[in-house]
């Protein structure tokens, strides 16, 4: 699918492109499922660079509300363009996991449960011992009891 939910400009952000995402949800969800899974994607591309120029120090000459504003589509956009181009594969991921899903080929949470062997638990062992120090160790902390407080 080249644009995500067929509308050239459309973001996430656009609840009218949502509705239509919704509309060719019941038509075709295999379609549906990538344009979903692309909008995802662009919305972690972009989060994720917003965190990024939190961390960087702005300087004084660039430092205003109408620079963040325009720094805020600038990255929604890159995030938009990087979805469409493959992004950074998670929107494969989540593709291929939910089609697993639907198709039945992933185990139910007890069928995975079920395959993997239960670790045996052991009681607590109260008579468990130190371990023992060096002749060395032992003559550089000589354990004396400490001398009485004096009021």
């Amino acid at each position: 699918m080249n644009d995500l939910a067929s509308g050239a400009n459309s973001t996430y952000l656009d609840f009218a492109a949502l509705t239509r995402l919704k509309g060719q949800a019941a038509q075709d969800p295999k379609k549906s499922l990538r344009a979903a899974a692309e909008q995802f994607e662009a919305y972690f591309i972009q989060e994720t660079l917003k965190a990024m120029r939190k961390s960087v120090i702005k300087g004084e000459l660039i430092d205003s509300q109408h620079a963040d504003l325009y720094q805020d589509l600038f990255d929604k956009e890159v995030a938009m363009q990087m979805a469409k181009r493959g992004g950074v594969g998670l929107a494969d991921m989540l593709e291929r996991e939910m089609t697993r899903r639907e198709t039945g080929k992933l185990p139910s949470t007890q069928q995975a449960l079920a395959l993997h062997p239960k670790p045996e638990l052991s009681p607590l062992k109260t008579e468990q011992k130190g371990l023992p120090l060096s002749r060395q160790a032992q003559s550089a902390y000589p354990l004396t009891p400490p001398p009485e407080a004096k009021p």
